[in-house]
Parts: C-alpha cells; structure tokens; sequence
C-alpha cells in the first residue's frame, strides 16, 4: 500500500537508507531541543474554523515571484540527495515540478545545477553559501543565471556548522564516488571527506565557508545579479528589518532544521515577530517541521506565503524517486486542500490570522 501521509514515507526512507546516510539527514545540533520543537510548536497552535461557508472544493493555488503554484509549499534545500536516491537532485526536481511547485537546490548539491535544470521541466531556486573565495560564490550565480534559475537563496545562519553529535560519532562524509557535483574540477573548492572522530561536512564547512559575513553579503550579491534574492535563516524581527533594508526580495523563516543553534526558536514561533516586520512589504516563507496540511494552515493564517518542506521531501525521494516526491506533494495538497475547507476558506486569501489561537507566551 502506498503512504497516506508523510510520516510513513519517514518508515520507508528508514528502511532503505544507510544508517550513516540517515543519521546525517534526521540529526539536529546537540541535544536536538530546537529539532523537537519545530514539530512540537505546530501541536500548541489551535485552529477556529469557520461554518456553513459555503467553501465547496477550496483552491490551493498561489504565486510567488510571478510563477503560478499549485500548492504553498516548495522544497527547501538539502545537500547531499544522492545519499537518498541514486538519481538525487534531479528526481527531486522532477517530483516538484509534476506536482507544480518549486525545488531549491543546495550549493552542496550531488548532482550539477545544469543537470538538475535539464530535468526540471519546471521553475527552479538555488541556495547559496558565501564561501571565502567569493570568485566560487559569484560563479555559481552566473551559472545559475545562465540555467535559467528564478531567484537566489542566500541561507545566512551557518557561519559554522552546528554540532550534529550523530554525525561526530559516525565519521560522517561522502563515501567514494560521490562528490558535490557544483565544484567537480575545481581544485580549490576541494570535497568534504569522511573525517572519523569528526563531521567531514563540518571540517569542510569550517575551511571554505566565509564565517565573518555581515549584512554586506546581501548587498554584494544583490549587485551581482538581479535575481531575487531572499534570506534564509531569519528568525527575528531585527533581522527581518535588517534583510530588507539591505535588498531582499524576501525573507525564509528557518532554523536549519534544527541543526544549528539547539534551543533556537521554533520556526513556527518566530514567524509571527516576523511577519509583523516585515508588514507586507516582501514574500514571507518558512520551514521547519512542516508535516501536515494544517501545518500549511497554520503558518498560512498567521501571515507566511508559503512553507517549505526538506526532511518529508528527502524521506519520498529516498523511498520512491521523483514519482514518490509528486505523491507526496500531492498528499500535502490534499490535505491542505481538506483543511481549508473545514476551517471554511475557499481560497488561500481567505485564510486570516483570525483562524488562529496561538500560544499566550508568544
């Protein structure tokens, strides 16, 4: 029997994923608070539905950026997907755009930002990472102006890389044959290694990645191209304020999936401080522990555009490739589609923060 909801495509991707290869993909940093919250935080939210609405079958369509959607929810940026899948980030491109929406594809991808915009068929974002040799950063930018990439991804809270225990205990890195695919040939890129006693990913992050950014970052790569660029791993208001003050065409609402600074807020829990920032003036989004269709709701009513999903996608890709993301895209539509019409909205717009009790404490 297929999955008839995310959480059984977590069982599948279990069962047929390396132990190390999971552990890498579900750990959080240090004790994993921030990781349990982002799930936990969506359960303390309660809806107040609406009645004798009138909804009929509610439409789950949006635009960002001018691309028409047929869901709220893209996929967030992961590294590493070939450690799902043999055929990586190119099945999880073509996963998201059968079910109509957009991938962002990680700088760490296994498979070449080209690659993965040949197998598309649909519009595609890409992630960025300054590295300390920003001539690496600003060629990967053109490249992806080049593939015909819609809008950068500029994820600006890991200037080090959390401490993930899991993977300190299993050595972790990529095993022979496997590379990122976006520096193959590029001497002074190198490529994260398996490091016992340590995160390969780590001792490579460590020593390529830029970790004195300032806000300048946003202004250099804003005068490097003219995608839209959007600022992933916001959770402040301050921060919201400082990401448009400095050019953002958005903001992404993100602790990293809890890999980063354990006891951050839950994303959830942030969102409201920044939505208010940000008073309409750019597209907000979030991610983390998105699992349900009335996780959407919820984020939806209190004023995101839009979520992102990274470790349900990976879990679907790992269990059935590009066909396994579609479907489980299109559970997440469908259930989102479900609540809406309980909670009396017919269309996205006529999800209000009305529709939402939160926590007192927030």
């Amino acid at each position: 029997m297929d999955p008839i909801n995310l959480f059984e495509y977590e069982t599948l991707a279990c069962e047929r994923m390396d132990p190390v290869a999971w552990d890498y993909y579900q750990s959080g940093a240090e004790d994993e608070v921030t990781l349990r919250e982002n799930r936990a935080a969506f359960g303390r939210i309660r809806l107040r539905p609406r009645m004798l609405a009138g909804v009929g079958v509610a439409d789950t369509h949006t635009t960002l950026f001018g691309e028409e959607l047929a869901l709220p929810v893209l996929i967030a940026p992961a590294a590493y997907q070939k450690l799902a899948h043999t055929e990586g980030e190119a099945d999880m491109a073509r996963g998201a755009s059968a079910a109509g929406t957009i991938m962002t594809l990680s700088t760490m991808a296994t498979v070449a930002l080209e690659e993965v915009a040949a197998a598309a068929g649909g519009p595609l974002w890409f992630q960025l990472y300054v590295y300390k040799e920003r001539a690496l950063t600003e060629a990967l930018v053109r490249r992806a102006e080049a593939a015909g990439y819609r809008a950068l991804v500029l994820t600006v809270d890991a200037p080090y890389l959390g401490r993930r225990e899991r993977d300190i205990r299993s050595g972790f890195g990529l095993p022979p044959g496997m590379i990122v695919a976006n520096f193959a040939g590029h001497a002074s890129a190198d490529q994260p290694g398996v490091d016992p006693g340590a995160s390969g990913l780590a001792v490579y992050a460590s020593a390529k990645m830029d970790p004195t950014l300032t806000w300048e970052a946003v202004d250099w790569l804003r005068a490097v191209t003219r995608l839209p660029v959007l600022v992933k791993g916001i959770l402040t208001a301050e921060d919201a304020h400082e990401a448009l003050a400095h050019g953002a065409s958005g903001v992404i609402v993100s602790n990293h999936g809890g890999r980063q600074l354990d006891s951050a807020l839950s994303s959830i829990e942030a969102l409201p401080a920044v939505v208010e920032a940000v008073a309409g003036r750019a597209p907000v989004l979030m991610d983390g522990g998105v699992r349900r269709g009335t996780d959407v709701l919820k984020a939806l009513a209190i004023g995101a555009n839009g979520t992102l999903i990274g470790r349900p996608a990976l879990w679907a890709l790992a269990a059935s490739g590009a066909q396994g993301v579609e479907r489980a895209l299109g559970l997440l539509r469908e259930e989102l589609r479900l609540a809406m019409a309980l909670a009396g909205c017919k269309t996205l717009a006529d999800i209000s923060r009305s529709l939402v009790k939160l926590p007192a404490d927030w």
